[in-house]
């Protein structure tokens, strides 16, 4: 019998898990998403999670999505991929509708929501927008510049010493 080596696998980084979860989201109520989803869900337990906010996102992560959610999310996938200008119809906190062309750098789960992280030519600024308040997403065929997802994460911790952006 051969020796088999016993394989150690390095957790999931950051940018793993949200690839992974946004892959899942737009799944929606597909074929494979219940399996897709409970996979997900079981590479999370083997973390050792004592926070509150993690939980809650871990949860959103395997939570499908709305169908016209779901449908956006794709559109803002393709659009990442792509590396291409979008234009949103967004509502604000307050209700108030805008319509932002944004250079998509990622997508992210905090908490209870999703988020599309981008370069909002509108604020010229890096901007979280809310997947439940986007009203409509329109590609466009405009070059996205390349973002460095890593710099641009608005609910990471910082470090101390360090200033938010």
């Amino acid at each position: 019998m051969a020796n088999v080596a016993k394989h150690t696998a390095a957790p999931l980084t950051t940018a793993e898990i949200a690839a992974l979860a946004l892959s899942l989201a737009h799944l929606g109520a597909g074929p494979q998403s219940v399996t897709a989803r409970r996979g997900l869900r079981h590479a999370f337990e083997h973390l050792d999670i004592h926070d509150d906010v993690i939980a809650a996102t871990l949860a959103t992560l395997t939570t499908p999505l709305d169908f016209d959610v779901a449908r956006r999310a794709r559109a803002i996938a393709n659009a990442i991929t792509a590396r291409q200008v979008i234009r949103l119809r967004y509502l604000d906190a307050g209700g108030r509708v805008s319509v932002r062309d944004v250079e998509p750098v990622t997508c992210l789960v905090h908490r209870d929501h999703w988020y599309l992280v981008g370069w909002c030519k509108l604020r010229r600024s890096i901007r979280a927008f809310r997947f439940d308040r986007i009203d409509a997403v329109e590609p466009t065929d405009i070059p996205a510049r390349p973002h460095l997802a890593d710099r641009f994460l608005p609910f990471q911790r910082r470090k101390a010493g360090r200033k938010a952006a």
